[in-house]
């Protein structure tokens, strides 16, 4: 995973709870005390367990369980609800590792090699979202990434959306940007994609992510892709032909030259029904029934009573004094 880095995500240590607001990212401007429009925050639950997880040095709560992944995204999702334009914000987690996608590939990721002083907090990390006032979406048929994708989806088009940001630095995500109207944002990075950083940094259009995904293969996600089809090879191609079925079966036919046609034509050739199994397996889902509205989003605040308890639980003594605002109710 690289150097270990701290539970508040590469922001300096005196400053974890500072408002940030990346470059990129405009700050709402409020009139008469109301927002003039909202900018919606969907956070990949499960990434930023994890990443607080391996980032961070363990800790344990009083009871000796370990803690330290769910109180390092604590930390992380307070910083977020203290920068200026954070309103509206949803955090999606794998509440089983295992999915649809499952039954449609054996090769396709499980919850084997996680370990499992992590895997138990993903309840934990789901009890603390939902304290810090946040909607928490816990899948079980489909991934998290599903439901962030059914949610930029829902609300980018709606009435008083100016952007949604995605916060992953997950690839697979990226096919869901749309220009400036949806985003994926690194927090840890602080790197923001739009659709013109899709195209820069995959040589293809977000809605050719999952085809690109699918020649040349996600080894996190379990899919292998093709032979011979290689990131510059599979963004040459489907930067002309977008889709899949769009790229001819031989290579004296392709409008674009690559180095190795021929040879890429004949992989294409043989693993025709693999590849658009993997782009099946690389698209995620917008159908996935979320049951809150936009107003639902909001966040109101942290439930003081919850959040005190479980800071007790977790042996956590720094996020109650610096709670920015409680909700009513």
């Amino acid at each position: 995973m690289g150097k270990p880095i701290p539970p508040h995500w590469g922001l300096p240590a005196t400053s974890w709870l500072r408002p940030q607001t990346p470059k990129g990212l405009r700050p709402q401007t409020p009139k008469g005390g109301i927002l003039t429009a909202v900018k919606i925050h969907l956070v990949d639950g499960t990434y930023e367990l994890f990443r607080a997880h391996f980032g961070a040095p363990p800790a344990a709560a009083p009871d000796g369980r370990a803690v330290g992944a769910t109180r390092g995204m604590m930390r992380s999702l307070l910083a977020l609800l203290a920068a200026p334009d954070v309103t509206h914000v949803a955090c999606a987690f794998d509440t089983v590792i295992e999915s649809f996608r499952n039954t449609l590939f054996a090769g396709y990721k499980t919850s084997d090699g996680i370990p499992e002083e992590l895997h138990a907090q993903f309840p934990l990390a789901e009890r603390m979202t939902e304290a810090l006032g946040i909607v928490a979406w816990r899948m079980v048929e489909f991934e998290a990434d599903d439901a962030l994708a059914a949610a930029a989806a829902r609300w980018a088009p709606a009435e008083g959306v100016e952007q949604v940001v995605i916060c992953s630095p997950d690839k697979d995500l990226t096919q869901c940007v749309r220009e400036r109207r949806v985003v994926c944002f690194d927090r840890r990075r602080q790197i923001l994609l739009d659709a013109d950083g899709v195209r820069a940094k995959f040589g293809v259009d977000p809605a050719s992510i999952p085809d690109w995904l699918a020649l040349v293969g996600d080894s996190a996600d379990g899919y292998p892709g093709l032979p011979r089809w290689g990131a510059k090879s599979a963004a040459a191609v489907l930067a002309h032909y977008r889709r899949l079925e769009d790229i001819p079966d031989r290579e004296r036919e392709w409008a674009v030259s690559v180095r190795g046609a021929p040879s890429l034509a004949e992989s294409l050739r043989v693993g025709r029904e693999e590849v658009l199994l993997y782009r099946r397996l690389a698209t995620l889902r917008t159908d996935v029934p979320l049951a809150e509205s936009l107003d639902d989003l909001r966040w109101r605040g942290a439930r003081r009573d919850a959040l005190t308890a479980l800071c007790a639980e977790l042996g956590e003594d720094e996020v109650v004094p610096r709670m920015p605002l409680w909700r009513e109710g």
